[in-house]
């Protein structure tokens, strides 16, 4: 791990961060912290005092399709992070977000020479089931029309791949962490019954692990090639594993599963959710990093401890 933590001292010297939601702002903090000078844009109006409470020396309040925000921008950035999220109102508010969005960062970045793109993209683009192992050199075919969305949204990156010195685009398997975590909601509320099956995998990524992730990716000490990463923790338990785990913590009964119930994100893939393991070797290998919640009783234990 030592070669890890040299590449996390250096930073580059400024990050532009756009969309600075639950990762956005965590990844801020994390920056600053490292005495990195940080410029962030989000369209949430909550999260523009927060982020200036955190020392973000330059603050747009903006969704990101709007190209007003070309000449609001002040400062010179060295890098920047997408990790904007969806802004609601179904496909549409996925095309704004991610691809008309995309396009106007790769705007931005056509008057300077970037040291590096991050994307955070999503493993949602796979189209696989079955149990199958997930790789990044899998295609995308017959993936959902959000995933095609996303899709496009990362080949936009690749078409003008000219723009950056390199650019690393990362799909994120779900993330949990402090004030993330819908499964313990859920039990904490009372529910017994859960919509769906439980005999899929959750393949899972802690806040904190996703942060300490792009931080590998920005330092300027790395010298790997441009490309796709999946990220996860590399080892998802089935959904009823980890529902009968905090059930248990929690001192109650594990629910049962209905399959004749779905949720609106499962009806969004066809009523279930898809049964596959995301391989997350290649991200490892490449940055020499490991997640510090390797396993979701780790990560789960964290948010339990901390009430």
């Amino acid at each position: 791990m030592e070669q890890f933590t040299q590449a996390m001292d250096r930073m580059p010297q400024s990050v532009m961060i756009f969309g600075c939601g639950y990762v956005g702002t965590a990844l801020a903090a994390a920056l600053l912290a490292r005495g990195v000078r940080v410029g962030a844009l989000t369209r949430n109006p909550r999260q523009v005092e927060l982020l200036r409470s955190l020392g973000v020396s330059e603050v747009l309040e903006s969704g990101l399709d709007d190209r007003s925000w070309l000449n609001q921008i002040k400062g010179s950035y060295e890098s920047a992070v997408n990790c904007v999220s969806s802004a609601g109102g179904g496909i549409e508010g996925y095309q704004r977000s991610y691809v008309e969005g995309q396009r106007v960062i790769l705007e931005w970045a056509k008057l300077r020479t970037l040291d590096c793109l991050v994307y955070t993209s999503s493993t949602s683009v796979y189209p696989h089931d079955g149990g199958v192992l997930v790789t990044e050199d899998l295609d995308t075919d017959g993936t959902s029309a959000t995933g095609r969305i996303l899709v496009e949204s990362e080949g936009l990156i690749q078409d003008h791949k000219t723009l950056f010195k390199r650019y690393c685009i990362l799909r994120l398997a779900g993330i949990y962490g402090p004030q993330r975590h819908y499964v313990l909601d859920q039990l904490r509320a009372g529910t017994s019954v859960m919509p769906g099956r439980g005999d899929y995998h959750l393949n899972l990524i802690h806040r904190d692990d996703v942060v300490t992730a792009i931080l590998c990716t920005l330092s300027t000490a790395q010298q790997v090639a441009s490309g796709i990463y999946n990220l996860s923790d590399g080892k998802p338990p089935l959904k009823q594993e980890l529902t009968a785990y905090l059930a248990a913590k929690l001192g109650i009964a594990a629910p049962v599963f209905d399959p004749q119930l779905s949720t609106p994100r499962q009806q969004r893939r066809g009523g279930s959710m898809p049964d596959r393991v995301i391989a997350n070797e290649k991200f490892m290998q490449a940055f020499n990093w490991r997640p510090r919640f390797c396993h979701y009783r780790e990560g789960y234990r964290a948010i339990l401890n901390d009430g």
